[in-house]
């Protein structure tokens, strides 16, 4: 993936990650997989996007994405990240660094698909921008 080259991969291939089984059959997932059942079948999803507009925000999928990220990053310290990268050995930095372009990626597919293209890219391009500016030292310090 980190040439950019698409490539055909047989589905006996594809793996999932630990837990994702789980999260994929967990009941708050129904409604989604009511709706691509539809799709696939050529049926109506209108009652079943009804019914999903019927839920709560605090039991929709985007609820479950955006709260992964409030408990990933609530406590961000940048300090202690680098305390990190400065002690971990190069097997345990090769494990930690080959996810982040793949994370990456779903986070601007996820804000694509939730917000449109163009809203997606003015907020990462914020976000680099701040990301950016956090790590260049204050001029006179």
């Amino acid at each position: 993936m980190t040439d950019g080259k698409i490539s055909r991969v047989p589905i006996s291939e594809l793996h999932s990650e630990d837990g994702a089984q789980e999260l994929v059959r967990s009941e708050k997932m129904k409604p989604y997989l009511a709706i691509l059942k539809a799709q696939m079948s050529g049926q109506d999803t209108e009652p079943y996007l009804a019914a999903l507009a019927a839920l709560p925000l605090e039991e929709r999928y985007v609820w479950r994405v955006i709260s992964a990220l409030k408990w990933a990053f609530c406590d961000l310290d940048t300090e202690t990240a680098i305390a990190d990268l400065h002690t971990l050995s190069e097997a345990d930095l090769k494990k930690v660094v080959e996810p982040l372009s793949l994370r990456a990626i779903q986070f601007c597919m996820f804000v694509n698909a939730l917000i449109g293209e163009e809203a997606a890219e003015r907020i990462v391009q914020h976000a680099l921008r701040c990301a950016k500016e956090s790590s260049t030292p204050e001029s006179g310090e």
